[in-house]
């Protein structure tokens, strides 16, 4: 295992120079990265659907806009796919900090400037490289091998235990569950267990490949409710149409609600947070008690086949930087233990 054992007063003098940098580094983040104006075609998009599609960040480079809200739109692949000198597969729900915190890495470790990071189910990732077939995205095949993968502390686990596919692991962040819902909640959501109510339009992850819903929010409703609950979200109210399943990425339920599609949805705690407090989109939260509620710890591992081993070394160090700690922080991801 990799270790790093910076002292916690150190830890917290980088956290809170780093939140006085938050803006800084946001500017900077935006300026390196801002692209060309996307011209007049987008003004025929009513904002209310710019508002709801992603991307939700500015990307890492610059270039040639062809992005279309709902048609040419790929947000969770960020950077250079031209060669890069890193590539990151990341658990998908940090898909709101990870382009800052690529634009960061890249300042700290210069001799690393091309990076690219993937922001998708951990699930669909983990069987990419099992299947070695590379991701199909539409029309385009990408055959980029990581050099650092990361997802919940289990999945890691097992993959290091059954297959030895890295040569170190780090944990570096936790989260824990929350409800999403729209606007002021108005369908007066108090906790899991109102989740169960038929007139309640659900946005739910799929178990059958969200890692967050087999390790997470099914115990979770267990724990509140037992399994009736768990049936009456996951089979009673998926067979009548109520609960949609996510198809690929949590990213559809913050847009289903915010399209007024669903009313709720579980996530992380953090995807409610960005959605509701830093881009103050039309959602809410609506806190899990500690007692019904499920932890997870993401934990990074460095592929033992990474084609760029010393810059995946160098991205295990950062991501328990202060500058690194500092942007989970104030993206609402609770420190590693």
């Amino acid at each position: 295992m990799i270790h790093r054992h910076a002292s916690r007063n150190a830890l917290r003098l980088g956290m809170i120079a780093g939140l006085m940098l938050g803006t800084v580094l946001s500017v900077q983040a935006a300026s390196a990265s801002t692209p060309e104006p996307a011209g007049k075609y987008m003004n025929s998009y009513p904002k209310s659907l710019l508002a709801v599609q992603p991307p939700w960040s500015a990307p890492l480079y610059p270039g040639t806009e062809v992005t279309v809200p709902g048609m040419e739109n790929v947000p969770d692949i960020h950077g250079d796919i031209n060669d890069p000198q890193l590539v990151v597969f990341f658990a998908g729900n940090q898909y709101m900090l990870v382009n800052r915190l690529m634009a960061a890495f890249s300042k700290a470790y210069p001799q690393y400037p091309r990076v690219v990071a993937f922001t998708l189910p951990p699930g669909r990732l983990i069987t990419a490289i099992k299947r070695g077939n590379g991701i199909l995205l539409g029309n385009m095949h990408i055959t980029l091998k990581p050099d650092v993968l990361t997802a919940g502390h289990g999945s890691i686990m097992r993959l290091q235990n059954d297959d030895h596919w890295f040569t170190g692991t780090e944990v570096y962040a936790r989260n824990r569950l929350a409800i999403m819902t729209q606007k002021d909640n108005p369908e007066h959501i108090t906790g899991l267990k109102s989740l169960a109510n038929p007139s309640i339009k659900l946005c739910m992850p799929n178990p059958a490949w969200e890692g967050i819903a087999k390790s997470s929010i099914i115990p979770a409703l267990k724990k509140t409710g037992g399994e009736p609950l768990v049936d009456e979200v996951y089979t009673k109210k998926v067979a009548d149409g109520t609960t949609f399943l996510t198809h690929v990425h949590h990213r559809e339920t913050p847009i289903r609600i915010m399209s007024h599609q669903c009313d709720a949805g579980v996530v992380w705690y953090t995807e409610a947070y960005f959605h509701d407090k830093i881009a103050h989109h039309a959602t809410d939260i609506v806190p899990i008690p500690e007692a019904d509620n499920q932890e997870v710890s993401y934990t990074a591992g460095q592929m033992k086949d990474a084609p760029h081993p010393e810059a995946a070394k160098a991205f295990m160090s950062f991501l328990l930087s202060p500058q690194a700690q500092t942007l989970y922080h104030q993206f609402g991801f609770m420190p590693p233990k």
